[in-house]
């Protein structure tokens, strides 16, 4: 199987996903699950919402790659974290945290099956919900899952790439959860959460949608572009989406309002294999 990114808005052709059947918030790590701990995850509404998103992914002309879920794994519906393309390259992550810690073998199962090639960065912490690419410029969140050493040894294993250290606050977890991009002059932010330097780089780059507090407590930067100017968002996330059309987008908006309970959307949920260029 081919395999091949080169930014977050070529036409996507294969996405891994997962079920959120053993979705649930056991110990809260982060602050989206603190506020929905009590009330839990409804399973079979996560279940339904996820179903929606792959029948529109399908009818999209997107291959959905369901990997098995296991009880085990409760945090297991946000791929992107397992792993991330680069380039021709796939590169598997190791996860930060032991509620996670497990995810990426069965990422690797399948890709052996598949017989797919692959780099396991083992040894640094990062995740995929850090990475962000546009061309030759790879933006790296230093978070709470991902460390400036392990930026430091993607840049040795791709000489060719400009990567950027992100560094931003603790109140989310992934920089995909504060800063997204739409095209090669577009994107998403969530501002007042970067150091004012990288914040100005982001803005001199691109033309910036300001996500509002409201609307980033239902995660509004974390859409997933398909390609064709076609993004995932919420419903009730009405001003990204409204901006979203201003700019000539398609938002295609699906419910996905049980799943964010835990702390990401479609972005989070959806680890692209293959994006058409």
């Amino acid at each position: 199987m081919k395999v091949h990114c080169s930014n977050e808005y070529d036409p996507l052709k294969a996405v891994v996903l997962v079920s959120p059947e053993y979705m649930a918030i056991k110990v809260p790590i982060n602050d989206i699950q603190k506020k929905h701990a009590k009330n839990n995850i409804d399973r079979q509404l996560a279940e339904q919402q996820h179903q929606l998103f792959v029948e529109k992914l399908q009818e999209h002309g997107v291959q959905a790659i369901l990997l098995t879920p296991e009880e085990k794994y409760h945090e297991q519906v946000f791929t992107r974290d397992i792993g991330f393309t680069l380039g021709n390259q796939i590169f598997v992550a190791e996860m930060a945290r032991d509620v996670r810690r497990g995810e990426e073998k069965i990422l690797i199962d399948y890709l052996k099956e598949q017989e797919i090639t692959y780099t396991d960065i083992k040894g640094n912490m990062i995740e995929g919900g850090d990475v962000i690419i546009d061309g030759n410029t790879i933006y790296v969140g230093i978070s709470q899952r991902t460390n400036e050493f392990a930026i430091r040894h993607l840049q040795t294993l791709l000489p060719s790439y400009d990567v950027v250290a992100v560094p931003f606050t603790d109140t989310y977890l992934h920089l995909d959860c504060v800063f997204n991009v739409l095209s090669p002059t577009e994107g998403l932010i969530f501002p007042g959460e970067f150091h004012k330097e990288k914040e100005r780089m982001l803005r001199e780059r691109y033309d910036l949608i300001h996500v509002s507090v409201k609307e980033q407590e239902t995660l509004g930067t974390n859409v997933l572009s398909i390609g064709n100017k076609k993004v995932f968002s919420l419903p009730m996330n009405e001003g990204v989406n409204k901006e979203l059309q201003k700019r000539g987008y398609e938002v295609i908006e699906v419910d996905f309002s049980e799943i964010i309970k835990s702390g990401g959307s479609f972005r989070c949920c959806s680890m692209p294999l293959l994006r058409e260029q």
